[in-house]
């Protein structure tokens, strides 16, 4: 029986990114087809353990300008889309991806984030006065531009003095000797 590799995955509009994490993998065989169907197997260890996985991918691609790259490590899938559009998932299924399915974030790109600025770079803020937002610091009347005044906080020697007169201060208690 096959066991199913970790798959990372991440995407653009035109394009989706497929890296199969399988070391010093052999006998690699893969396919794709147009209408999104992805077949891989292999056979990795030093047992030649079988892997096998088929994913029908969530559109149609372009199986001549898809690429693939096998290396020591992984096997990386730039899969060209059909369609400029963005998927909502990588496979058909709908609920819960396969546990083997990960998104890849180091090559994840948000839809708004795609043309290479991050969400909000373009925003313009030129005439909001942040200081009169009152943001919570807890601050209160802070001026920098005041000296600081000094510390009228008791010292050790006068915490324990006080101690010592309040313990004089007060009465001794009068023991109570119990015999049984």
């Amino acid at each position: 029986m096959s066991r199913h590799p970790s798959i990372k995955w991440a995407q653009r509009s035109d394009k989706v990114f497929i890296t199969v994490e399988l070391p010093d993998a052999k006998n690699v065989k893969q396919k794709l087809e147009s209408e999104g169907k992805f077949s891989f197997s292999a056979t990795a260890g030093a047992d030649n353990v079988p892997y096998e996985v088929v994913l029908d991918l969530f559109d149609k691609i372009d199986v001549d300008e898809s690429k693939s790259s096998i290396t020591c490590r992984n096997i990386c899938y730039l899969v060209k889309k059909a369609e400029d559009n963005w998927w909502s998932r990588l496979i058909k299924q709908e609920g819960k991806s396969p546990t083997f399915l990960k998104a890849d974030w180091d090559k994840w790109v948000d839809e708004d984030e795609q043309d290479g600025e991050p969400a909000g770079a373009d925003m313009d803020m030129g005439d909001i006065d942040f200081s009169q937002l009152n943001m919570g610091g807890g601050l209160g009347d802070f001026d920098a531009d005041e000296p600081e005044e000094e510390d009228e906080s008791d010292t050790e020697e006068e915490i324990e003095h006080e101690h010592s007169e309040s313990q004089a201060a007060t009465p001794a208690s009068p023991q109570v000797e119990i015999k049984a």
